[in-house]
């Protein structure tokens, strides 16, 4: 069989600009310090392949504009809204003031494994990721809402924290399109 790949003037990608008028998709990431660049990049570009609505870079996490970030974002800095925050935990706790529902990605005793999660129509999801070495702060755990798990076998039972956006935003994602709750 014969399949030839899509040049890239034929993926229909849209414009920074573009991007920022599409709608909302209701679901944002805040990164807890994360140590190396590359992955706020890789964050950053796969924010921008499902279109999360904003980045929040909190605590020691890098910040455009980065050579790093860009190496791994390839731009996609630029078409994200982003913002830094010192205080990881103070930032949860504005963001559920505004309505936002706070879920940090982190193994913890009563984390509901990611698909068994159900996004509710309409509702806003900001997603915590953790360092890459101690994870999502527990002062930060214990401000969430709840806590996702990525069900996981073998001996590390832990997924870089690139990874683990990219799995996380594909299946809230794929959830929120296939109830019709949300389409790009």
């Amino acid at each position: 069989m014969r399949d030839r790949k899509l040049l890239n003037i034929e993926l229909g990608r849209v414009s920074p600009e573009r991007y920022r008028e599409l709608p909302e998709s209701g679901i944002a990431l805040i990164l807890d310090n994360i140590r190396s660049a590359h992955n706020v990049g890789s964050a950053f570009r796969t924010a921008d392949a499902f279109k999360a609505d904003k980045v929040w870079l909190c605590g020691i996490c890098a910040v455009p504009p980065s050579a790093e970030i860009h190496k791994s974002a390839l731009g996609a800095e630029d078409s994200v809204p982003w913002e830094h925050r010192a205080d990881t935990a103070a930032l949860v706790r504005e963001l559920k003031e505004q309505g936002w529902t706070v879920l940090s990605v982190e193994q913890t005793e009563k984390a509901v494994p990611l698909q068994e999660f159900e996004p509710q129509q309409g509702a806003r999801y900001a997603l915590v990721f953790g360092n890459e070495v101690d994870g999502v702060q527990q002062e930060v755990v214990d401000a969430s809402d709840g806590a996702l798990v990525i069900p996981q076998y073998g001996t590390k039972h832990s997924l870089n924290v690139s990874v683990s956006v990219g799995v996380v935003l594909w299946q809230i994602s794929n959830v929120l399109r296939g109830h019709g709750y949300w389409t790009p």
